[in-house]
């Protein structure tokens, strides 16, 4: 969360994959990264840049009266990541990214982060499983057949 944080920061956002790696190299040197946790780390901060546009109008579709811009970068880039994990990840139910979401959001927002992250996240549930959005495991070239 902390590297798509300085991320809003660099110059054009994180336009390429190369651009990541290195940033990313970086940025583990300067940071403690847990080694177990690179990997993964890695694959949601490239998935998340991959799939930005897609999973930022769904955070702006369940974020009523919310633009994206106004959302706060801390709080932002936690929907981003969750979002991404909801829609492409097999590593964990949706409650359970949310519940780790709203924990996350607990330590490092605001007072009105976690009851936000949750209902945002509840409601990026409803509409994926409601079948508006892809599932898990499914591509996108298959839903565009």
């Amino acid at each position: 969360m902390q590297f798509l944080f300085q991320g809003e920061f660099y110059p054009g956002g994180f336009q390429l994959q190369d651009d990541i790696d290195a940033c990313f190299a970086s940025f583990c040197d300067h940071y403690p990264v847990q080694k177990l946790a690179l990997s993964y780390a890695l694959e949601l901060i490239k998935g998340t840049s991959c799939h930005l546009d897609r999973i930022d109008t769904l955070i702006r579709e369940c974020a009523s009266n919310w633009r994206i811009e106004r959302i706060a970068l801390t709080d932002r880039n936690l929907l981003r990541i969750a979002v991404y994990e909801m829609l492409y990840s097999e590593e964990a139910p949706d409650q359970v990214v949310i519940n780790e979401a709203v924990e996350i959001a607990k330590r490092y927002g605001t007072e009105d982060s976690p009851p936000f992250i949750n209902g945002v996240l509840d409601a990026v549930r409803v509409v994926i499983r409601a079948g508006t959005e892809l599932t898990k495991g499914e591509s996108e070239s298959s839903s565009q057949t």
